[in-house]
């Protein structure tokens, strides 16, 4: 998940948190007057049927007319007045058992059973006790609730709609130096370090551009270093095999080579002519940062391309036992085409196919070519030594040779060169071994089909 996308989450969770808590606290306080201006209705309703009930018939005629006056009536509403005994106790008449007591030991109380509400006092009158009780049911309060609480249900849900929208705006807004930063550091490669991000302001954006800054000066340096040495090596090396070829041209065209010496010396040439061959693409390979714009790049059948590593093979382990398996070879040839640089790939099949002959003693080496969903299969096993499991991660680092292969000639440089050279050419490889078993190996290149 981008991280755009989990701010704009994160925005919404914590609005969604804050606009819960906000109705919630809506609720609770309009519950709490609600109830608390009914309560007072019915309070004053008590002090009046007092008054009413309780005192000389020209003062009750005074006060039922201010309540028939100024009082509405209320839903369900209902008057209680209880006289207690002559030990000065009261009977329950009906009422709810914990309000009765309480109204008892306080002398007033509220009290709401479901959509009822009470209110009572106990007044005393000379000797006599009584406990005064109104209730009723506030349909309308409920009503006025039950719409609040649609009003904020609306509300929250267009609120969430609004705010994933607006989060989503700002997110966007807000990432797009982190955008631009990164447009522009996927546009420099080994061919233009000379490049540089252009931090403005000094938030951490900024920092994050210096730093990346710094980090393209020191490889910009380390490739510089490269560059000499892969132009000084190239100098030295190409000198000698330019000197190898021109005696070997010279040796050829004398008449006195019997059959097998001209045989030998052209396979000297040839190898010769292969190996100037193999190291032109090397050192564009790595003048070009790895990344094939130097390359010289056509169509290659890998099934041929198979048999050359087979034939090259066998004349450094001519006693090699190589088998290669086309059985899954698909209908249309075109399939079998991949486009790269012919002289590196066989490098990097050749180099697989030695291994496997090498480490096996030269038993059985099985080479199986197919193809499956538009990429090339190249899976080369054998039944050789194997490689511990807690060293196969490393095999493909420079120098890298497993603990088990002290007794044989190597130096850890072919299979980490395959693996640059599958990459160059956007394929991958896969391995699988187990120690006195065997190792398979697969290559996976793409399809022009």
């Amino acid at each position: 998940m981008k991280i755009q996308t989990k701010i704009t989450l994160l925005f919404l969770a914590f609005s969604v948190a804050i606009l819960l808590l906000l109705n919630a606290f809506i609720l609770y306080f309009e519950y709490q007057f609600n109830y608390k201006d009914f309560y007072k209705r019915l309070e004053a309703r008590v002090n009046l049927t007092a008054q009413i009930r309780l005192l000389d018939s020209e003062k009750s005629k005074t006060y039922q007319e201010i309540r028939n006056k100024y009082l509405e009536k209320l839903d369900a509403e209902k008057e209680q007045i209880l006289k207690a005994d002559t030990s000065g106790k009261f009977v329950n008449a009906g009422l709810p058992a914990d309000f009765f007591d309480n109204l008892i030991a306080v002398g007033s109380d509220i009290y709401k059973d479901d959509n009822q509400f009470f209110a009572g006092r106990v007044f005393t009158r000379g000797a006599e006790k009584y406990m005064v009780v109104v209730s009723a049911s506030n349909p309308y309060g409920l009503q006025e609730i039950q719409e609040l609480k649609r009003i904020l249900l609306i509300g929250f849900f267009g609120s969430l709609i609004v705010i994933f929208f607006a989060g989503k705006l700002f997110s966007y807004y807000t990432f797009i130096p982190v955008r631009q930063l990164n447009d522009k550091m996927q546009s420099i490669t080994s061919n233009n370090l000379h490049l540089r991000l252009e931090p403005a302001g000094t938030d951490e954006l900024a920092e994050l551009a210096n730093t990346f800054n710094d980090m393209l000066n020191r490889l910009e340096t380390a490739f510089e270093t490269q560059n000499n040495f892969v132009s000084n090596a190239s100098h030295e090396l190409r000198t000698p095999l330019t000197i190898i070829n021109s005696e070997l041209e010279i040796a050829l065209r004398r008449g006195d080579n019997s059959p097998s010496q001209l045989a030998l010396l052209n396979t000297i040439h040839a190898e010769s002519d292969k190996l100037t061959q193999i190291l032109n693409s090397l050192l564009l390979l790595a003048q070009s940062g790895y990344d094939g714009k130097k390359q010289s790049w056509q169509k290659i059948r890998i099934d041929e391309l198979i048999w050359q590593a087979v034939e090259s093979v066998k004349k450094i382990h001519p006693e090699s036992n190589i088998q290669v398996d086309f059985s899954a070879l698909p209908d249309n040839e075109e399939a079998l085409n991949t486009l790269g640089n012919g002289n590196l790939l066989n490098l990097a099949i050749t180099n697989i196919i030695n291994n496997s002959c090498k480490y096996s003693q030269n038993k059985l080496v099985v080479i199986k070519l197919s193809v499956q969903s538009k990429k090339i299969i190249i899976a080369v096993t054998d039944k050789g030594i194997g490689i511990p499991a807690t060293e196969l991660q490393h095999i493909f680092e420079p120098f890298f040779r497993a603990s088990n292969t002290h007794d044989y000639n190597g130096h850890g440089v072919g299979l980490p060169l395959a693996l640059n050279i599958i990459r160059l050419h956007k394929g991958s490889i896969g391995i699988r071994s187990e120690v006195n078993v065997g190792t398979e190996i697969q290559l996976f290149l793409p399809s022009m089909v």
